[in-house]
C-alpha cells in the first residue's frame, strides 16, 4: 500500500503542472467556449493521476519481472537463431499492442481521411520494431558497440529519406516515438536488463542495459519509409475539425472511449500473459506465489492503462486542439511559441515510460546518474522540440529535414566522444520522451495551431512534432554526459563513466 501511495504522490506532482497551466490558459489567453470540455479536462486529469499511479505499480511487479526473466532465458541459449526469432516475435507482439501506436495511427487515418489506414501503419511499424529488437538483442549478446550500430542505422534512414515524400518523413519519425510508449518501454528495458545482467563484466552489463529502445525505434522509421517508397503514395494533404460541438456531454466521451480502450489494452496484454505462462511451464518454473504476484501486476497494469488512456483521449485531446487553435489565432504569434515551450517542459513529467526509465537509470548506475538530472535535461529538450515545431509551422520555408538532418548528425557525432553509458541513456530517452501525453495532448495542440495558421498543412507540419521530441533529448542528455566526463576527469574517475 505504501508503494502505491508513493507512486500517487510522484504522479500528482508530475501531472499537476500541466493541469494548472491549461486552467491558467483557459482563464487568460485561450478560454474554452464549451464548458463541458473544461469539466472533461478536470475529470481527465483525475483519471490520469489515478491511472498512472496504478500503472507504474503494475509495471514494477508485473511487466518488469517478465521482461527480465525473458531476457535471461534468451541470453542463456547463446544461439543467434533463438535470439533473432525471440526478438522478432516479442518485438512484433509488444509493438502491435502498444496503445501509443494505435493513437498515432488513428490520428494519421483521421487527418488523411483514410488514405493512410490505421491497420496498415500498425502492422508495418510492428514488423520494423520486431526486426530491430532482434538486431538489438544480438548486439547485446555479442558485445557490438551501440554507437556503431546507430551510425549505420541512421545512415540507412537518411538515404531512404531522400526518396520519401514530406508527409511520410514526418509520419515515420513520429511512429518511432509513438511505438516506444507506456507498454513497450518497460518491457524492452527489462528485456535488455535481463540479457545484460547475465554478463560477467559489470561495466559492459551497465552500458548494455540501455540502447535497445533506441535501436527498436529506428525500426519504425525504416519500415514506414520503405512502405512509402514501395507503395509510391502520391502527395496527400489533411485537415481537422477544430471547433467542437457545444452540445457534447461531460461523461459521454469517457463512456464512448471505455470499451474501445479496454479492448485495445486487453489485446495488448494478452500476448505478454500467454508468452509468460508458456515460458513459466517450459523454463521459468517459478513458485505459485511468484506467478500470482506477476499476474496481479498485469491486472494493475491493465486497470491503470485504461484509466490513463481514458483521461488522455476523452479529457485532454480536444482541449489541446482547442487551445492550440485559439492561441495560434492571436495576432501575436510569440504567445504560441512560449506556450508550446512551457507545455513541452511540463508534459514530459506526466509521461509514464519516463518515470520507468529514469528510475532504471538511477538503479543501474547505483545513483551515479541521478534521475532529477535526466528529468531536467528531458524537460528542456522536449520544451525546445515543441517550440521549434511551432516555429516550423509559422515559417513555411522551414522543413522538417532542416531540423532532423543536422540534429541527428550532431547526435551521432556526440556518440563518439561522450561516455558510452550516456549514449544508450540518451537514445533510449529520445524514444521514451514521446509517450501517450505527447502523442495526444501535445500533438493535438500542434494540430490545432497548424489548422489556425494560414498556409500550414496539418499532415506535414503537425506530424513532425513527435519526431522533434524524440530528437532533442539525444543531444541534451549527451551534453550531460560530456559534463559528467569533464567532472570525472577532474576527480580522476574517468574510467568509471566510459
Amino acid at each position: 500500500m505504501n508503494v502505491i501511495v508513493h507512486k500517487f504522490k510522484e504522479v500528482l506532482y508530475a501531472v499537476l503542472p500541466i493541469t494548472l497551466i491549461v486552467l491558467l490558459l483557459n482563464f487568460t489567453l485561450a478560454p474554452l467556449e464549451d464548458i463541458s470540455m473544461f469539466f472533461r479536462f478536470i475529470i481527465g486529469s483525475i483519471f490520469i493521476i489515478v491511472g498512472l499511479s496504478i500503472f507504474l505499480f503494475g509495471v514494477d511487479i508485473g511487466i518488469t519481472p517478465i521482461g527480465q526473466l525473458m531476457g535471461k532465458t534468451i541470453a542463456k541459449s547463446n544461439k543467434v537463431w533463438i535470439v533473432l526469432i525471440a526478438g522478432l516475435l516479442l518485438g512484433f507482439f509488444i509493438s502491435i499492442a502498444e496503445p501509443d501506436l494505435h493513437i498515432l495511427a488513428g490520428q494519421v487515418d483521421f487527418v488523411s481521411s483514410g488514405v493512410i489506414s490505421k491497420s496498415l501503419i500498425v502492422v508495418v511499424v510492428s514488423i520494423g520494431i520486431g526486426a530491430l529488437i532482434a538486431l538489438g538483442l544480438v548486439r547485446i549478446v555479442f558485445n557490438i558497440p551501440l554507437y556503431k550500430i546507430l551510425t549505420v542505422l541512421y545512415f540507412i534512414i537518411f538515404v531512404l529519406a531522400i526518396f520519401t515524400s514530406p508527409e511520410f518523413l514526418a509520419i515515420s519519425f513520429d511512429a518511432s516515438g509513438a511505438t516506444t510508449g507506456a507498454l513497450t518501454v518497460p518491457f524492452i528495458l527489462a528485456l535488455a536488463l535481463g540479457i545484460s545482467s547475465m554478463k560477467k563484466d559489470s561495466k559492459a552489463s551497465e552500458k548494455d542495459s540501455f540502447g535497445l529502445v533506441a535501436i527498436a525505434s529506428t525500426g519504425a522509421i525504416i519500415a514506414v519509409l520503405l512502405m512509402n517508397i514501395i507503395s509510391k503514395t502520391e502527395e496527400i494533404t489533411g485537415g481537422i475539425e477544430v471547433q467542437a460541438e457545444g452540445t457534447m456531454s461531460v461523461i459521454g466521451p469517457f463512456l464512448h472511449e471505455f470499451p474501445k480502450i479496454t479492448k485495445e489494452i486487453l489485446i495488448a496484454l494478452l500476448p505478454i500473459l500467454i508468452i509468460f505462462l508458456v515460458f513459466q511451464k517450459i523454463s521459468f518454473k517459478m513458485s505459485r506465489k511468484a506467478v500470482r504476484k506477476i499476474v496481479v501486476g498485469l491486472v494493475f497494469t491493465f486497470i491503470g492503462l485504461i484509466l490513463f488512456l481514458m483521461g488522455v483521449n476523452a479529457g485532454f485531446m480536444d482541449v489541446g486542439r482547442e487551445i492550440g487553435y485559439s492561441i495560434a489565432s492571436l495576432d501575436r504569434k510569440a504567445y504560441v511559441i512560449i506556450v508550446a515551450f512551457v507545455l513541452g517542459l511540463v508534459t514530459i513529467l506526466a509521461e509514464p515510460a519516463v518515470h520507468v526509465l529514469t528510475h532504471q537509470i538511477e538503479d543501474v548506475t547505483s545513483g551515479y546518474v541521478r534521475r532529477n538530472v535526466v528529468m531536467f535535461s528531458l524537460c528542456i529538450g522536449v520544451g525546445l522540440a515543441v517550440a521549434l515545431s511551432i516555429l516550423r509551422i509559422l515559417i513555411p520555408e522551414l522543413q522538417l529535414w532542416h531540423y532532423l538532418l543536422p540534429g541527428y548528425i550532431i547526435a551521432i557525432a556526440l556518440t563518439y566522444i561522450v561516455p558510452k553509458l550516456f549514449v544508450g541513456i540518451a537514445f533510449d530517452s529520445g524514444g521514451v520522451a514521446s509517450g501517450p501525453m505527447t502523442a495526444t495532448f501535445i500533438l493535438a495542440f500542434v494540430q490545432g495551431a497548424a489548422e489556425a495558421i494560414e498556409g500550414a498543412n496539418v499532415l506535414v507540419d503537425a506530424f513532425g512534432m513527435i519526431a522533434m521530441v524524440a530528437l532533442t533529448p539525444l543531444i541534451t542528455l549527451q551534453i550531460v554526459g560530456l559534463v559528467f566526463k569533464m567532472k570525472s576527469k577532474k576527480v580522476g574517475l574517468e574510467k568509471d563513466v566510459q
